[in-house]
């Protein structure tokens, strides 16, 4: 099982944590870029990915954060505050 840790803090647009989470998880270069695409990507992996997150960040990563941990979430993933 993969666990990744996410500052949101660290963005500056839902398209930087999206790169971001591009180069962590190892997805595709057809990735959307989205939380449909990732769910998709996520549903093919075999085991789920734990996700950690120091700090949600504001605005517009802040909301893509809180979308994010529930498709984590609901492709078996733990996701935890830190």
């Amino acid at each position: 099982m993969q666990t990744i840790v996410i500052d949101g803090s660290r963005y500056e647009s839902p398209r930087d944590l999206h790169l971001a989470l591009k180069r962590m998880l190892s997805l595709p270069d057809y990735y959307g870029m989205n939380a449909d695409a990732l769910n998709d990507c996520l549903s093919e992996r075999v085991s789920p990915v734990n996700v950690w997150i120091l700090d949600p960040g504001a605005g517009e990563v802040a909301s893509a954060i809180s979308i994010l941990r529930t498709v984590f979430a609901d492709n078996g993933g733990e996701v935890k505050e830190l």
